[in-house]
């Protein structure tokens, strides 16, 4: 056979085969590089591309809220009232965090201070979410420990916390905001919208762990809450929350509250209510503690208007200070119902009728009255009508108008009965008294650069100076109220002892213990109003046990606002002589 001829190789061919293989690999390469380039760098001409460009950001790109600070509440002398503080808050995404072993868990939990077995049940029960809370508002220092674990899923974003620096003594008057720091009650809801301000916006890189990695700009910037300044002053406010509280303490009181005007002004300067609560730790709060009762709630008055019914007496004409009342023999017979007075007072003047309280001697007076002459006075007073603070819940009182009033609905009309007013009317009302007929808003909100309302004249300065010399009387060694006395000091004022309402009727061993007044009688700087709810002990009368919570207040503030003490005149000492022995006589 033959030899087979073998076919030889050509190179060239070859060469020229892998040469156009790497050219086009290198073609392939660079056109990866521009598409790359043109998605990346270069200005986007083509749709495909922009679309591709927004998927890409869309993948690390976020747009997160920037914590808006809430405004600050001050006094009237700039202590702070209310603040908010920044803290973390530490957030998962329960998908991602479920990856993590089961030491990690259990570290996570550890920084958390949460059992790892109260851990774990709540990662079970959000296995199918993404998205959950791991611990709200924690200190910077705290969230820094969990955060030092890196683990996936587990963030964190900046947030505010309320605090009340003066905790209980004004926790009813400012409220409180939620977890996510929106007002709830008090000046905090009424107030919201200008204390929350606006959150803000910013785009941030976030890596595959939904870490920040890079703060890109700021979309819009965080716009802070408006702070607010009130007319307490805290000074008041503390001397009449101790006073108020020592006071329903020893007399096993249900509730009590004050509140104290500037007469000036209309400012309210304290607002106090017990029982209270801590603000700052709300857990197991009961709802009553919660209430301002001073504007919240509305009671029968009381003796404390029979002032007015006198005032409104002398408006009448028909009566004077000296007026003589015949209040024998003690008791007084309407239709359905006779009217007592602890002792026969006797042929007293209108002015002994509110020095003793005399319910014959008022109930005579009023019989002798135009029902909507007394019902027209007292409106103008501010019983009636809400006083306009803003805050939530205010009550307006009840000023009942009739076509036809029997008898006894007009008698306990004139001495504070078949009426409500919360104390900040019933302070107004006192107020404008102490202004010789002269009525200004109540005030809580200190407005800067805003007028001065302009005072409204409601009684003739004559006859409120009238009233005012009554009020006094009333303070003197034989009067109701000489417990509010204060030393150095003219005091006038009324006591009110309050028979409260049952499921029956008026029970016969629930009072109200009430007294309103002003400080100095001749040039009066503050007007205030105490009730005591329910006192359980012996005493319970307006004059036993509201008076001495007044009068150490009134002492305290005197001091406070440096008041020079007034001189008692020799005719004041005379008059209180002339009473002493008629209050014997009688």
């Amino acid at each position: 056979m033959g030899a087979v001829k073998k076919q030889q190789p050509q190179p060239g061919i070859a060469r020229w085969r892998f040469a156009l293989v790497a050219g086009m690999l290198c073609l392939l390469a660079v056109a990866l590089v521009v598409h790359l380039a043109g998605l990346q760098v270069l200005p986007e001409q083509d749709k495909g591309y922009r679309f591709l460009q927004d998927q890409g950001r869309a993948r690390t790109i976020r747009t997160e809220e920037i914590a808006a600070y809430r405004g600050s509440i001050v006094d009237r002398n700039g202590e702070l009232l209310a603040v908010s503080t920044p803290v973390q808050t530490i957030w998962a995404n329960p998908q991602l965090l479920k990856e993590a072993s089961e030491q990690e868990l259990r570290a996570l939990a550890s920084a958390l201070g949460t059992p790892a077995a109260q851990f774990a049940k709540r990662l079970e029960k959000y296995r199918n979410k993404g998205f959950m809370y791991l611990q709200r508002h924690m200190t910077p220092e705290q969230a820094q420990k969990v955060l030092a674990l890196d683990l996936a899923g587990v963030y964190s974003k900046k947030e505010y916390r309320r605090f009340y620096p003066a905790g209980e003594v004004t926790a009813q008057l400012l409220g409180f905001t939620n977890i996510d720091d929106r007002g709830q009650e008090g000046l905090e809801l009424a107030y919201e919208q200008s204390l929350a301000g606006e959150p803000g916006k910013r785009q941030v890189v976030k890596d595959l762990k939904g870490r920040t990695v890079q703060d890109l700009a700021v979309k819009q910037e965080a716009r802070p809450g408006r702070d607010m300044q009130l007319t307490i002053d805290m000074r008041l406010q503390y001397l009449a929350y101790r006073e108020l509280k020592k006071a329903v303490a020893d007399n096993g009181a249900a509730a009590g509250y004050m509140v104290i005007l500037d007469t000036r002004s209309g400012d309210v300067l304290a607002m106090a209510n017990q029982p209270s609560f801590n603000p700052n730790n709300r857990q197991g709060v009961k709802a009553a503690a919660m209430r301002n009762r001073a504007l919240i709630d509305q009671f029968e008055p009381g003796s404390t208007v029979k002032p007015l019914t006198a005032l409104a007496a002398l408006e009448s004409g028909r009566y004077q200070p000296h007026t003589p009342i015949n209040t024998s023999p003690g008791y007084i017979r309407l239709p359905g119902k006779t009217l007592l007075d602890p002792v026969n007072y006797g042929l007293i003047d209108l002015t002994k009728v509110i020095t003793k309280s005399s319910q014959v001697g008022i109930t005579k007076v009023a019989m002798d009255l135009e029902p909507e002459t007394l019902r027209e006075l007292f409106y103008r007073m501010g019983l009636g009508e809400a006083v306009g603070t803003g805050f939530p819940g205010e009550a307006p009182g009840i000023l009942p108008s009739r076509t036809r009033w029997h008898p006894i609905e007009l008698a306990n009309f004139a001495f504070g009965y078949g009426l409500t007013v919360n104390a900040v009317q019933l302070a107004q009302a006192y107020s404008v008294v102490a202004n010789a007929g002269l009525k200004r808003p109540v005030s809580l909100i200190m407005e800067p650069g805003k007028q001065a309302a302009e005072a409204e004249r409601v009684v003739e300065p004559k006859l409120a100076r009238e009233v005012t010399a009554m009020l006094e009387t009333v303070i003197s060694s034989v009067g109701t109220g000489k417990r509010a006395a204060v030393e150095g000091y003219r005091v006038a004022g009324k006591t009110g002892t309050v028979h409260k309402v049952g499921s029956e009727g008026y029970a016969d061993s629930r009072y109200r213990s009430v007294f309103a007044g002003f400080a100095p009688a001749e040039n009066p700087r503050l007007a205030a109003v105490v009730v005591i709810e329910e006192p359980s002990t012996v005493k319970y009368s307006g004059g036993e046990v509201a008076a001495p919570v007044f009068g150490k207040v009134m002492t305290g503030a005197m001091r406070l606002l440096q008041v020079p003490p007034e001189e008692i005149a020799p005719a004041e000492q005379q008059l209180a002589k002339q009473l002493d022995e008629r209050g014997t006589a009688s």
